[in-house]
């Protein structure tokens, strides 16, 4: 053992060891399914270089694994490539490099970086969305989703970047930009193919109950989007032309307060309605001002609400009334029906539309026991509970019961219907780009949309292909690819140009994982349903709406095909924090980007991984310290050096630990006491950056111990207490502790040692240190046995000379004892 910390040795040394000894692959045992742990981190993008974002989220994997391995299960830890995208591609274009070969260039390099930081992978599952051997399978999804009526393709209007060159699904617009450059977005009728998650609305919905492990914030996000509303469809009918306009609503007990309508800009029956009309010009330049908005603006809070008049009118179906129908900006024709009625008495935004051009208000809904004043008078909407008024037959009752009244009279008379709505929309699956996973659909003129056979899979990325960011699909522009034959009649058919979202790759990576070579299907049922599901994943928050709402879905539909014996990916989610530096997200514009590769050759990856995982809990943001980095750097010197002092003196000590002194009691007390809290921290709370802390708490202990016992060291103890220090710490900095394992005496690898356990009888104290105050001030501390009480804790701080010093004189008032806490004296 070298007395200097080495690490430039150490790491790259053990890394070289647990590959040529496959120390982390594992396989199934279906004898005992209870004792699998299927540990998993979301899978990154290849984009070049890791970044401490990685090196965090990887680090609190790397730590659960390797505690589950020591704790007796079976761990499954894979790592693989999110490897499709738009970045391939547009580097591509700029550098004149084909998507394959600067994909593939950037796998090596960040596997290389991933390894070099010790992680626990079992790398002979590795996989890349990329590769034939797994987009085959993602068109296998594709095919099994159609073949299952949930896969089916329509003309809409699209989310567009002009950035990009591509659609975007609703979950990737924020704030009204593309999720990915910011761009913002349009809109553009394409056709388009789409995934029917709003078919398992409600089940993603209802199920996020079954998910106790994951964070609230997560559920409320998903249950948010989801956006389930419970209310009725009302039938209004157009006056001059009878073209019926439903409208939903949740509000159904407001209808007789209907008094006028609005119309997405969208809606096909703007044109029917307005057409030669003298409204004709005012409604189609209007059209054209709020379409060109994105949908964002459109139902910003603070967006001002803009309106045009139609000239046509609607009827009323319980009143009879005729209202005006009017065109507005804040009404979307991909949200509900793309028609709202317009109740200005209990609906603010109504009430402010009907003042800017002076509609009429009615009121319909008054407070129990009083009385709103005249429509016309009212200042702000009432949109709480109260009785209808003004409402024919159903006035007098209170709104609730008036609501499942008037949802049923709608039902009797065949105007209207009780209905649920969901603010989740289908998902837009189809992309105009080259890096990505072809749609394996043909079209051909005899017999239509054809689904490429399951044994013609997988249909292959061509390669010659041209890069135009043009909005035209790169694969346009491959005959070899574009032109074949139908499978059905053998006659001329075109393939499908579009490729897949990349977000349908990472809808089922975590099955694929399970048996990722298998070339016949995706996986082995038995292979799937022993792993799964998965145990702990570990991600960013980021993907609470794409990624984690899309692989639920997946897997419901695989669930419901009796491919998996589970309806939920993962069991317990754990989204960590991000890593700062001086207060805000590392950037490079920002200029305060640190390199994990700089830090690692600098420190080592021990030191990395330390300070990562005890500078904050991994839930929350992590502001970086160089002064942190350097302080976990010394303390692993301090264990080594620790260590070192008993290089070679502790073989042949494998007898018990005799207990022959206070010193000796104490240092027992404190190596179970660490046991037992970093076990807990980490086992059941994740709290990493406690665990390390007790374990420094050891390290310092030991150092004291050492030094009151000086030449009466007990061996036997003392290679007691530094076994078990460095199995506690191997988690965290796994080459150093290797190194050490092995100078003790021990042959097998560290990380194949079982979690030590704690004694709680060496947690018992026979003697507590307790604080001595007089007057509130502390003045001296002593040991006194833990069973004395009240009078005897008083007699014994009466018998300390401090204590009597500073009494001299003085008139004791009272006494105060707190058992095994303190002794405050109270003078004058």
């Amino acid at each position: 053992m070298e007395e200097r910390y080495n690490f430039k040795d150490i790491e790259p040394k053990w890394q070289q060891d647990w590959k040529a000894n496959s120390l982390f692959s594992v396989t199934e045992d279906q004898k005992d399914q209870e004792n699998k742990y299927y540990c998993l981190e979301m899978f990154p993008y290849p984009s070049g270089n890791l970044h401490m974002g990685h090196v965090r989220n990887y680090s609190i994997g790397d730590v659960v694994a390797r505690f589950k391995t020591m704790t007796g299960k079976n761990v499954l830890h894979p790592m693989g490539w999110d490897a499709f995208g738009l970045p391939a591609e547009n580097a591509a274009i700029k550098h004149g490099v084909h998507p394959s070969k600067w994909t593939t260039e950037n796998i090596a390099n960040m596997r290389s970086q991933l390894q070099s930081m010790g992680l626990s992978y079992d790398w002979d599952r590795e996989v890349a969305t990329c590769y034939p051997d797994y987009y085959h399978f993602t068109q296998w999804m594709f095919l099994h989703l159609y073949n299952k009526e949930l896969a089916y393709k329509k003309h809409a209007a699209v989310n567009w970047c002009p950035s990009c060159a591509t659609v975007l699904a609703n979950e990737q617009v924020v704030n009204g930009a593309c999720e990915r450059c910011e761009t913002t977005v349009e809109k553009k009728d394409l056709d388009q193919w789409f995934f029917k998650i709003t078919q398992y609305a409600d089940r993603l919905l209802e199920d996020l109950d079954k998910l106790p492990g994951w964070p609230d914030k997560v559920k409320t996000m998903q249950h948010n989007w989801i956006g389930k509303s419970t209310g009725a469809e009302i039938v209004f009918k157009a006056e001059k032309t009878g073209d019926e306009i439903k409208v939903f609503t949740t509000r159904h007990d407001t209808v007789f307060g209907v008094t006028y309508m609005v119309l997405a800009p969208e809606h096909p029956l703007v044109k029917k309605l307005t057409i030669g009309t003298e409204y004709e010009k005012q409604v189609t330049e209007f059209t054209a001002k709020v379409t060109a908005m994105d949908n964002f603006t459109r139902t910003a809070t603070d967006m001002e609400k803009e309106g045009v008049f139609t000239g046509a009118f609607a009827i009323n179906p319980l009143s009879g009334e005729k209202i005006p129908i009017w065109i507005a900006n804040y009404v979307l024709m991909d949200y509900g029906t793309g028609a709202v009625m317009g109740v200005p008495a209990h609906d603010q935004r109504d009430l402010d539309f009907a003042r800017k051009y002076q509609l009429s208000v009615r009121i319909v809904i008054n407070p129990e026991g009083e009385e709103l004043p005249d429509g016309s008078e009212l200042t702000k909407a009432y949109a709480a509970a109260g009785n209808l008024v003004n409402s024919e037959q159903f006035n007098g009752l209170p709104h609730t019961e008036a609501q499942e009244k008037i949802a049923s009279y709608l039902e009797a008379k065949g105007i209207g219907s009780k209905q649920v709505n969901f603010r989740l929309r289908d998902w837009l699956i189809s992309r105009q780009r080259y890096w990505g996973a072809p749609i394996p659909i043909l079209y051909c003129d005899e017999c239509g949309t054809v689904p490429v056979p399951e044994k013609d899979l997988p249909v292959l990325l061509p390669t010659d292909v041209e890069f135009r960011p043009n909005g035209e699909p790169p694969l346009n522009t491959s005959a070899e690819f574009l032109h074949t034959t139908c499978p059905e009649c053998g006659g001329k058919a075109r393939r499908e140009t579009d490729t897949m979202d990349t977000f349908v790759c990472s809808s089922w990576y975590f099955l694929r994982f399970t048996d990722p070579k298998n070339s016949e299907v995706p996986f082995a049922t038995d292979k799937a349903n022993y792993w799964m599901n998965v145990d702990q994943y570990i991600g960013g928050v980021e993907h609470a709406i794409l990624h984690l709402m899309y692989a639920r879905f997946f897997t419901k539909v695989l669930y419901d095909s009796k491919l998996v014996a589970y309806d939920e990916p993962f069991a317990n989610l754990l989204t960590q924090g991000m890593v700062l530096k001086d207060g805000t997200k590392m950037s490079k514009s920002k200029g305060n980007v640190v390199s994990p590769e700089e830090i690692i050759e600098r420190y080592g990856a021990d030191t990395a991984r330390l300070f990562i995982l005890f500078a904050a809990p991994p839930e929350r943001d992590l502001e970086w310290s160089d002064q942190g980095v350097e302080g976990c750097y010394r303390f692993l010197n301090r264990v080594w050096r620790l260590v070192y002092s008993y290089h070679g003196q502790m073989d042949g000590l494998d007898g018990g630990v005799a207990i022959n002194s206070g010193a000796d009691k104490e240092l027992w007390r404190l190596l179970h006491a660490t046991i037992k809290k970093a076990t807990e921290d980490i086992g059941e709370r994740f709290n990493f950056n406690t665990a390390i802390s007790a374990i420094m708490e050891l390290v310092n202990g030991t150092y004291n111990y050492r030094e009151q016992v000086k030449d009466e060291e007990n061996s036997a103890l003392l290679k007691a207490v530094l076994t078990q220090l460095v199995v506690m710490l191997a988690p965290f900095a796994p080459h150093a502790t290797e190194e050490l394992w092995r100078s003790l005496g021990n042959k097998e690898s560290i990380h194949a040692q079982p979690w030590p356990e704690y004694d709680p009888e060496a947690l018992v104290r026979d003697e507590v240190n307790i604080v001595v105050q007089i007057n509130g001030k502390v003045r001296d501390r002593v040991d006194i046995a833990t069973d004395l009480d009240r009078e005897g804790m008083i007699e014994a701080v009466m018998q300390l000379d401090r204590v009597q010093k500073w009494l001299e004189g003085k008139q004791i008032i009272k006494t105060i004892a707190v058992p095994n806490k303190l002794v405050n004296i109270v003078v004058k």
